[in-house]
């Protein structure tokens, strides 16, 4: 069975192991996640789970029409995930039920967006002279193939959009998981800022 849970990234620390090592983790706030739909081989031609997150009053009617048809609270938040078991529909799943310390999960979640950037800053180029006489101190730099193929190659690493990406960090480990306060502490970074939606899952490196 696949285990999942969502939730917001509340913030890095650190924590000491027996050792008296420093292990630096991420604090995520996650759940309770609510089953809004068991989706079937039959049905949708797949087996998945529908969760829904974070309760809401500005939801559309037709997502509000969902909620009122399982009589659940409308969900801000509505996710599927593969998975092979079924769950009731209305079931209240919370993290403690799905994780526990020692698990391996992989993290998906949108990274900090940081506008439009040059090459320098977006791809680690070096610089140009700072000298007087230059006039290219932070350019991208030669462009081309000269006469041939005489075209910027496809794939050229240039100035753009920053960040503001889908990354999923693979194989974290959960350090720690307390079910009174939902909370799921795994050791390392995850990609957001605080308060930025994660997606949990169980790691695919160790099925």
């Amino acid at each position: 069975m696949n285990r999942f849970m969502l939730g917001k990234k509340a913030g890095m620390t650190q924590l000491f192991d027996e050792h008296g090592l420093v292990i630096p983790v991420t604090v995520i706030d996650c759940g309770p996640v609510t089953v809004i739909q068991n989706k079937t081989e039959a049905v949708e031609g797949y087996q998945a789970v529908r969760v829904g997150y974070e309760k809401t009053k500005k939801n559309n009617k037709p997502a509000n029409g969902q909620f009122k048809k399982i009589n659940v609270e409308p969900m801000r938040v509505l996710k599927e995930f593969k998975n092979t078991a079924e769950y009731e529909t209305g079931q209240t799943l919370k993290v403690d039920e799905m994780f526990e310390a020692g698990d391996r999960v992989d993290i998906a979640g949108t990274s900090k967006g940081k506008g439009f950037q040059g090459s320098i800053k977006r791809h680690g180029f070096s610089r140009g002279p700072m000298a007087h006489g230059s006039k290219y101190h932070r350019g991208v730099g030669s462009m081309g193939s000269s006469a041939t193929p005489s075209r910027v190659q496809k794939g050229k690493k240039l100035p753009g959009q920053m960040g503001n990406k889908r990354i999923t960090v693979q194989n974290l480990e959960v350090v720690q998981v307390d079910g009174e306060r939902n909370i799921l502490v795994v050791k390392g970074a995850v990609p957001g800022p605080k308060g930025g939606l994660l997606e949990i899952k169980t790691s695919v490196k160790t099925r």
